[in-house]
């Protein structure tokens, strides 16, 4: 028998039947051509896009709708941020302020009651001087000073004074009105009160010593104490790199002796810093060593071990460094 004629797919005579590949016979049914892949053609990047459009969409619409709702919530309001932050009285300002009323205040004698009214008339309220100036008184008022400010509001205070009154020492209490940071007034009348009394200071604590330690600082804050006062060239080699340490003015002091020194037992590494008591005696700078009187003065200083040398890292006066 013939063969029946044969055709590639995709490249046939006129009239035949193509396909995209492999052969097949003359008259054969034709073949479905095959359905294009799902997200063939770049689909499935439209539907990431959508996707992320609408995440886009989501997270502004939360946001327009949850962040000033967050904010009313989160910030305080004005009361509230007047009564976290405290009053601002300008307490500076009323100090000084109250101190010059003092000094007229207190020292009437030899002014006549109008003389007195008369320079009271700058601190008081209009009309109010007279009030203040009462036949008859005599005081003095000497080495005023603040001792605090008793804050009631934005607007008023009372200044507490210390002076001597009369040569006996005693507290003033003058209570003053500021407009603003800059215009006061005294609010009413001033009190006299006792001074401050005398603490008793209690049994101080009984530590553990270095002994160590205070073997090593000893010679060395003698050296330091001497550069201190009478060597600046010589005091960097104490100082700890990085920190400042000013000496005291020159001329004035003369370094006399460390008397001792207390360096309590530290569970913490050296590097953090050791506190250490100094008892020190000074005479003033250029005066008779037979004849100057001396000053024993107290210091604690913070001290770091670096290789086999301490170095000075701060000095201050010593809280509570009387002993037994």
């Amino acid at each position: 028998m013939a063969r029946k004629p044969t055709a590639r797919r995709g490249g046939g005579p006129v009239g035949e039947p193509a396909e995209a590949d492999g052969l097949y016979e003359f008259g054969d049914p034709p073949r479905r051509s095959r359905r294009p892949r799902a997200g063939a053609g770049g689909r499935w990047w439209i539907w990431v896009g959508r996707a992320v459009l609408w995440a886009f969409i989501i997270v502004v619409l939360f946001n327009g709708v949850w962040m000033p709702l967050r904010q009313g919530m989160a910030e305080p309001s004005p009361e509230e941020e007047a009564s976290s932050g405290g009053p601002e009285f300008p307490e500076t300002a009323a100090s000084g302020f109250a101190a010059r009323f003092a000094d007229v205040y207190l020292n009437a004698d030899g002014l006549q009651s109008e003389e007195r009214a008369d320079a009271l008339a700058a601190f008081v309220p209009e009309g109010r001087a007279a009030s203040f100036a009462g036949e008859g008184e005599s005081f003095t008022g000497d080495d005023i000073g603040v001792v605090g400010v008793q804050v009631r509001d934005d607007h008023n205070a009372v200044v507490t004074l210390s002076a001597d009154v009369n040569g006996s020492p005693m507290s003033l209490d003058v209570p003053v009105y500021a407009a603003d940071a800059d215009n006061f007034v005294v609010s009413g009348r001033p009190a006299l009160l006792a001074a401050p009394g005398r603490a008793q200071l209690p049994d101080p604590e009984v530590s553990e010593t270095d002994a160590a330690a205070r073997e090593e600082l000893l010679p060395r804050l003698e050296r330091f104490f001497g550069a201190y006062a009478e060597d600046p060239d010589y005091l960097s080699d104490f100082v700890e790199p990085g920190a400042r340490i000013d000496r005291l003015p020159p001329e004035t002091l003369e370094f006399v002796e460390l008397v001792d020194i207390a360096v309590p037992a530290s569970g913490s590494g050296d590097n953090e810093g050791r506190q250490v008591t100094a008892e020190v005696v000074w005479r003033p700078a250029g005066a008779d060593e037979t004849t100057a009187a001396e000053l024993t003065q107290s210091y604690e200083l913070t001290v770091v071990k670096d290789g086999e040398n301490w170095y000075v890292r701060e000095i201050h006066g010593a809280p509570q460094s009387f002993g037994e």
